[in-house]
């Protein structure tokens, strides 16, 4: 038996594998990934590589072994997923895991917003599998908005989520409950609510970066046509934009991605990881 973890070497997989290497032995840990070359370092110390591509269902024939826990990390390929995780589901069904474990969205079914679709109906072809599943209803990241920081300090920061709240946490506390999750025991057919236990406004994390940084930088709320002409001038490709528009309108606006439930921090035996820490270290990197 091994934990498997699929999109091995992308930006939560990769955290989820160092997790796993610190709880378990490394022969015991197995990599999907698409690159044999990319993953080498991983191979090096001692996790198996198993070769596969979302947009190749065959591939996934030989990905999975009787007994395997597997994680599946949704593709980042936003409205052509479900049919890539359904190839997954069906891998895992054939080959008898022992547990499929799929990082989601907060709010699983209720969750009425574009960006949630995907996640919804991977649920439930997971349910519908017979597969014993864990949901891992993930929040937003951290990153989202710390990655935009250069950017933010020149020209402010946008958006259309009026003041809505946002419970985020960094993909590590996110990855750290992956891990808890697949190497303990009792999360069978659970699913979890993640999220960062102090949520913020845009306002807040905007007056937040400028007492970090010393710049002055405010949040400056604008009506959706304005915020996806401002990302495709960006160079965001029109159905991406879409997708962050209705987030801040339909999701953040309406406190759908505020969180609360406080289970992240349980999973994981610590506070989750504040905002403003966050923000300290992009600036910092």
């Amino acid at each position: 038996m091994s934990i498997v973890v699929t999109g091995a070497t992308g930006q939560l997989g990769s955290l989820v594998v160092e997790g796993l290497l610190r709880e378990v032995p490394a022969d015991q840990v197995a990599a999907v990934v698409r690159d044999a070359a990319k993953a080498a370092p991983l191979a090096a110390r001692g996790v198996e590589l198993r070769i596969a591509d979302y947009d190749t269902p065959d591939t996934f024939s030989e990905a999975f072994n009787d007994g395997d826990v597997v994680l599946l990390i949704s593709s980042p390929d936003v409205g052509r997923r479900l049919p890539q995780h359904r190839a997954v589901i069906d891998a895992a069904k054939e080959a008898g895991v022992a547990r499929l474990v799929y990082t989601g969205v907060l709010g699983g079914p209720n969750a009425d917003f574009a960006l949630a679709d995907d996640h919804k109906g991977t649920e439930q072809a997971i349910l519908d599998s017979g597969l014993t599943w864990t949901f891992l209803r993930n929040g937003w990241y951290s990153e989202n908005y710390t990655a935009q920081i250069p950017t933010q300090l020149e020209h402010g920061v946008l958006g259309s989520a009026g003041d809505g709240k946002i419970g985020a946490a960094p993909r590590e506390d996110y990855a750290d409950a992956a891990v808890a999750v697949l190497t303990g025991s009792g999360h069978e057919n659970r699913s979890y609510e993640l999220s960062g236990d102090r949520a913020f406004t845009l306002a807040e994390y905007a007056a937040e970066l400028a007492r970090q940084s010393g710049t002055d930088v405010s949040y400056t709320d604008v009506p959706p046509e304005t915020l996806k002409t401002t990302l495709a001038g960006a160079g965001v490709p029109d159905a991406v934009a879409d997708v962050l528009v209705d987030v801040d309108v339909s999701a953040i606006a309406k406190g759908l991605l505020q969180g609360g439930s406080g289970e992240l921090a349980r999973l994981i035996g610590r506070p989750t990881t504040p905002i403003s820490q966050s923000i300290s270290v992009a600036l910092e990197s």
